[in-house]
């Protein structure tokens, strides 16, 4: 039985030809909408999520390819490009009755929320981005022996056939190696959510590689694309990092500020899991996006 937001509903939204997404939603109000990032599921957002259900339809899908939500195969890059997955929770979110919502993403659902943003901007009031970087850059950036922590991106960026196998032959010890190695506060993730992790994880590795692997390919096409045209987030957006730059030799807030036009950017003490291990800090930053 997977883990769920205590207090919250669960829907199930078909939001592309056989392809539906499981979500958790509670409140009333303004709609925002919350998307995890890896290896995790739409429970990294629980005390996020309960604080704003207190005036806003809070609504937590999982991403297309991970937890409960479906998994479509193909190795069509397509399938798991960002522009997809942003479709999906456009569709999702319309479904649920709301055409208009703030959107906050972290990691894989920050590079969701980001391409939402660029594809959507009548839909997407707010954006805020919880530690990463936008496609584009990551790959600029991210080289390199300093570089050694984003060494998963380049894995699962190898044709169809190399990474997956080598991976579920050591799931849990793989994806345990995130949960471990990238949290500042163990204790932020209890024994219960962390094995929930393990096991949606683990269930979802042909498809968590595929979106990796989009990442490397069609979706830096469409952000090169993007930037060529001179696109740029039109909405008020809030970016929340570790301060990686300063160690990898890189201007985080400059790289984002070349795609946002009304940027808040700020670094945070807290470890990679933010919406678990600050949660507060993180929904006040959401609390004063709203604001703008």
């Amino acid at each position: 039985m997977s883990l769920t937001i205590p207090g919250f509903t669960h829907h199930r939204v078909e939001t592309a030809p056989g392809v539906a997404l499981h979500a958790a939603v509670a409140g009333s109000g303004p709609a925002v909408v919350l998307l995890h990032g890896f290896p995790q599921t739409h429970v990294m957002w629980r005390h996020v999520a309960a604080d704003l259900a207190a005036d806003h339809t809070v609504i937590c899908p999982d991403l297309r390819g991970y937890g409960d939500s479906d998994k479509p195969a193909g190795a069509d890059e397509d399938t798991y490009a960002k522009r997809t997955m942003a479709a999906d929770v456009v569709a999702l979110t319309a479904a649920l009755g709301h055409d208009r919502f703030a959107l906050a993403g972290h990691d894989r659902g920050a590079l969701v929320a980001v391409r939402a943003g660029l594809d959507h901007p009548d839909a997407v009031t707010h954006l805020l981005v919880l530690d990463v970087l936008p496609t584009l850059d990551m790959w600029d950036v991210l080289h390199g022996a300093d570089a050694k922590v984003a060494w998963h991106l380049y894995l699962m960026a190898q044709p169809a056939g190399v990474p997956e196998p080598m991976i579920s032959a050591v799931a849990d010890t793989f994806f345990a190696s995130f949960l471990d190695g990238w949290v500042a506060d163990p204790a932020a993730i209890p024994a219960e959510y962390r094995a929930e992790y393990l096991r949606a994880s683990r269930e979802a590795v042909p498809s968590i590689v595929a979106d990796y692997r989009a990442s490397a390919g069609v979706d830096v096409a469409h952000d090169r694309a993007d930037r060529a045209a001179g696109r740029t987030l039109s909405m008020p957006v809030t970016v929340v990092q570790q301060d990686w730059g300063a160690a990898l030799g890189y201007d985080a807030a400059a790289l984002w500020r070349a795609w946002a036009d009304d940027l808040e950017h700020r670094t945070n003490g807290a470890g990679h899991f933010m919406a678990e291990e600050a949660p507060r800090e993180v929904v006040a930053e959401m609390r004063a996006l709203l604001a703008r």
